[in-house]
């Protein structure tokens, strides 16, 4: 009989101490939090499907903690800078700054680039074009030194010592496991979300009706999409639509747009990247949407206003070999554009902003 009873209490203790391992093994500050799959559901409006990579389809909690690392400081070195600090909601996502400032004082050494509709670029990230996939750029400006000067290391071992954090990895994820891939995934997925679809533009467009847009924009419509034509000055378009073309004005191209003259570039832009001498003085095209809203323009940001890329375009234009050709073929005569035609065309693109984006809160910050 007492070693039956003995057998008994020796089980029961067994299987205590088993159960108190399990509870140990799951901390109790995530009781109650659970995986949550449940699909995001992007509102992509007149666009066509996003090409969303299969790999990290995204979720409603995925694109939340994307959007909760999006504005967290804890990725900077010193608490001070999230992605948000140069990529601000009411500037499209950009900086107004040539060239933002990190946490050590210094300067970046390109102009930030606006994030939305980056579901559907399907070349690479960065001016240069040297991160494949928005995951891999989301990784890169926490450790430069000119930016947010932080080892992903360190920002695990801060995250992971926050409940909330803990707690939302295992929402997103299926378990509390915070690593520099997830990190990225996550950002990826909130990155993706942002889309921007409902300027005057886009109005136009879903309803046919050129009635909504002034006369002076109307003018600049025509020039926008209007080819260039030397021969018929009086019927030769500003040619805007042979790079800025398509429902995101872009083209998901690398090229040399005239900045600079050959043996004069300060920044070798996609060779810089792939080494190729056929790169040089090629960055990537960006989307005009809410161009009204992104001062300073191009990757060095030179020009404050779009009248001086205006006037960049029209006569500006420097020769290099690598020079695109649409270009090139303009520069005996420019573009030929009028002070009018000129306010026309900013008049055009101003249509082009989506003041939606700017407020919406679901890309703004959620502490």
């Amino acid at each position: 009989m007492r070693i039956k009873t003995l057998i008994i209490t020796t089980i029961v203790l067994a299987i205590g101490i088993f159960s108190c391992k399990e509870e140990s093994d799951t901390p109790a500050q995530n009781a109650g939090v659970s995986w949550d799959k449940t699909p995001f559901v992007t509102d992509v409006g007149h666009f066509p499907p996003a090409q969303l990579n299969s790999d990290n389809l995204p979720t409603v909690q995925g694109v939340k903690l994307g959007r909760m690392l999006f504005y967290e400081t804890m990725l900077s070195r010193d608490g001070s800078m999230s992605c948000a600090s140069c990529h601000i909601q009411k500037f499209a996502f950009t900086d107004t700054a040539k060239f933002s400032i990190g946490v050590e004082g210094l300067p970046g050494k390109r102009q930030a680039m606006s994030v939305f509709n980056t579901a559907w670029h399907t070349n690479e990230f960065f001016w240069d074009g040297r991160a494949h996939l928005i995951r891999d750029q989301s990784l890169l400006p926490i450790q430069d030194k000119l930016e947010m000067n932080e080892t992903l290391e360190n920002v695990v071992s801060k995250l992971s010592g926050t409940k909330m954090y803990s707690d939302q990895f295992i929402r997103a994820f299926g378990t509390d496991e915070i690593t520099p891939e997830r990190m990225s995934l996550a950002m990826e997925q909130f990155m993706n979300s942002i889309v921007s679809n409902k300027s005057k533009y886009d109005l136009f467009l879903q309803n046919k009706d050129s009635s909504i847009f002034t006369d002076s924009e109307k003018r600049g419509l025509d020039l926008f999409f209007g080819d260039y034509n030397k021969f018929f000055p009086d019927e030769s378009g500003a040619d805007c639509a042979h790079c800025h073309g398509g429902f995101n004005f872009e083209n998901d191209r690398y090229m040399n747009n005239g900045l600079d003259a050959e043996g004069s570039f300060a920044d070798e832009g996609r060779k810089s990247a792939t080494g190729n001498p056929a790169d040089l003085g090629k960055f990537k095209v960006v989307s005009l949407r809410n161009i009204e809203l992104t001062a300073p323009y191009m990757h060095d940001g030179r020009f404050t206003t779009l009248e001086q890329v205006i006037d960049h375009y029209n006569d500006g234009l420097k020769s290099s070999p690598t020079l695109d050709p649409a270009l090139q073929q303009t520069m005996e005569t420019g573009l030929m554009l009028s002070s009018q035609d000129k306010a026309d065309l900013v008049a055009f693109l101003k249509t082009l902003t989506d003041n939606e984006l700017i407020k919406n809160e679901e890309f703004s910050d959620p502490f």
